[in-house]
C-alpha cells in the first residue's frame, strides 16, 4: 500500500505550519568535517519543497551511537554548517533536542526558516521510544514527515512514537523513492532479475537473500558470502571468512537453486590482511595457509558477462576488501558492469553502506545507477519482507482518497 507523500498535501496546508522532518544524517565525520554527505544531499528536495511552501521546518536526526550520553564529537554542529551550504540559507541550531531553548527557537521561527535539533540519541528516551519524550517532540510540530528510510526499521521515538500523535504523517521524497524501487525489486522485478550479494556474513542478509534468491534468474556471490557457499560445496577455502552457522542453509540453497548460483572460480589470496607480500591469484581450492580477499580476474569477467542488458539488478555487498588496492579490482569491475547495465536500460538498485562506498571507490557516478538506497538494516529487512515501523505508521494513500486524488 503506497504512502501519502509531502506533495499530496495542498500547498496551503504548509504555509506557516511547523513541520517536523525526521531525516537520516548519520554521516561520517572526521576531525570535525563531513567526509561523505550523500545522505544529507538526498534529503534536500523534501526540505526545499517545504521551504518553498513557507513551512517552518524542524529537522531531527541521530549521529552515531552515543547511547543517551552527550558526546561532543557526535554533535550535529558540522551538519548544521553543511546543511546551510546545501540549502543556501542559514540553518538555526540551539544545541538541544528538548527544553526551553528549543521551544523559544521554534516559537521564533519564521515562514521558510529551518531549525536543526541536536543529536536525538543524546537522549536514551529516543531509542527507548519513551512516550513522554515522543510527546515532547510531537508538541514541536503540526505535521510529521519521515524522510529517514535508513532508520525506519527502528521503533524509536522520532521514527514511530511521536508520529502516532499527528493527523498528517507523510513520507518525504527520499522515502517515497526508496519504497518505489525497493518494492519493485521485492515484489515484481523486471526480467531477467540479477542479484549480486557480497560482504562478510550471510546471517545479516539471510531474510533478504532467501526472498531474492527465489525470485532471481541469476545470483552472483562474492566476499564472505561466497566462501560460505564454496565451503558448503566442499571446496577448500583456506582461512577465508566463513559464516559457519549458515553452512546448512547454503547447502540446501545449492541443491535447490544451484543452476542459477554463480560462485567465484578464482581468487585474490594472501597470507593475511596484514601480510600481503605473497598476494597472488589462485584458481579452485585455496590452501590452508592462505585467505581469499577478492574475486579473481576470471570471476570478475564471468560476473561482468552476466550483468548485461535490460531487466533489473540488485547489488548488496562488495566482492572483497575493496578498501585496499590489492583487493579492489573485483568490486570495481562489478561496479562498472552495473553502471554499464544501467546505460543499456536495466533498472539497477544498489544498497548498504559498504556497497555505496565501493561504488564511489570505483568512480561510478550516482547517475550511472538507477537507485542508490540509503538503507542498511532497513533495506535488508524490507527486502526480506519485514514490515518497517517507521513506514507502517505513515498515512496510506488508499485510506485517504481525498488527498491521494489531490
Amino acid at each position: 500500500m503506497s504512502k501519502l507523500v509531502v506533495s499530496d498535501l495542498p500547498d496551503s496546508e504548509y504555509k506557516g505550519k511547523r513541520v517536523f522532518v525526521r531525516v537520516d544524517f548519520n554521516v561520517p565525520i572526521r576531525d570535525g568535517k563531513i567526509s561523505e554527505d550523500y545522505r544529507i544531499r538526498r534529503a534536500i528536495p523534501t526540505i526545499d519543497y517545504l521551504i518553498e511552501r513557507k513551512a517552518k521546518v524542524i529537522i531531527g536526526t541521530h549521529l552515531g551511537r552515543p547511547k543517551g550520553i552527550v558526546i561532543p564529537g557526535l554533535s550535529l554542529k558540522p551538519i548544521q554548517t553543511r546543511l546551510s551550504e546545501l540549502l543556501g540559507k542559514s540553518v538555526k541550531f540551539t544545541g538541544d533536542v528538548i527544553g526551553s531553548r528549543v521551544k523559544k527557537a521554534i516559537a521564533a521561527l519564521k515562514q521558510g526558516e529551518v531549525l536543526l535539533l541536536e543529536n536525538l540519541r543524546f537522549h536514551k528516551e529516543e531509542t527507548d521510544n519513551d512516550p513522554k519524550f515522543s510527546s515532547q517532540l510531537a508538541s514541536f510540530a503540526d505535521i510529521y514527515v519521515n524522510d529517514a528510510f535508513g532508520t525506519s526499521h527502528r521503533k524509536h521515538a522520532s521514527t514511530y512514537g511521536m508520529a502516532l500523535e499527528f493527523d498528517h504523517k507523510l513520507a518525504g521524497f527520499l522515502v517515497s523513492r526508496e519504497l518505489q524501487f525497493l518494492t519493485r525489486i521485492r515484489e515484481n522485478p523486471e526480467r531477467p532479475f540479477i542479484v549480486i550479494v557480497g560482504g562478510g556474513k550471510i546471517k545479516d542478509k539471510i531474510n533478504a537473500l532467501k526472498n531474492l534468491i527465489e525470485k532471481a534468474d541469476k545470483v552472483l556471490l562474492g566476499g564472505g558470502v561466497a566462501y560460505t557457499f564454496l565451503k558448503a560445496k566442499g571446496m577448500g577455502i583456506g582461512n577465508s571468512i566463513v559464516d559457519e552457522e549458515m553452512l546448512g542453509w547454503a547447502k540446501q540453497s545449492l541443491k535447490k537453486y544451484g543452476d542459477k548460483i554463480y560462485l567465484p572460480i578464482d581468487h585474490v589470496v594472501a597470507g593475511s590482511f596484514e601480510n600481503r607480500k605473497n598476494c597472488m591469484v589462485m584458481d579452485d581450492n585455496i590452501p590452508d595457509d592462505l585467505q581469499g580477499f577478492d574475486i579473481g580476474p576470471k570471476t570478475a569477467a564471468l560476473f561482468a558477462h552476466q550483468i548485461q542488458g535490460t531487466g533489473s539488478i540488485f547489488w548488496g555487498g562488495p566482492m572483497g576488501v575493496f578498501e585496499v588496492g590489492d583487493f579492489s579490482a573485483g568490486t570495481t569491475q562489478v561496479a562498472r558492469a552495473v553502471a554499464l547495465a544501467t546505460w543499456r536500460g536495466a533498472t539497477t538498485v544498489v544498497g548498504g553502506g559498504e556497497t555505496i562506498a565501493a561504488v564511489r571507490n570505483a568512480e561510478v557516478l550516482d547517475s550511472e545507477i538507477t537507485h542508490i538506497s540509503t538503507g542498511g538494516g532497513a533495506l535488508l529487512e524490507f527486502l526480506g519482507g519485514v514490515e518497517l515501523p517507521g513506514i507502517s505508521i505513515l498515512e496510506d494513500k488508499e485510506k485517504n482518497t481525498s488527498l491521494a486524488a489531490n
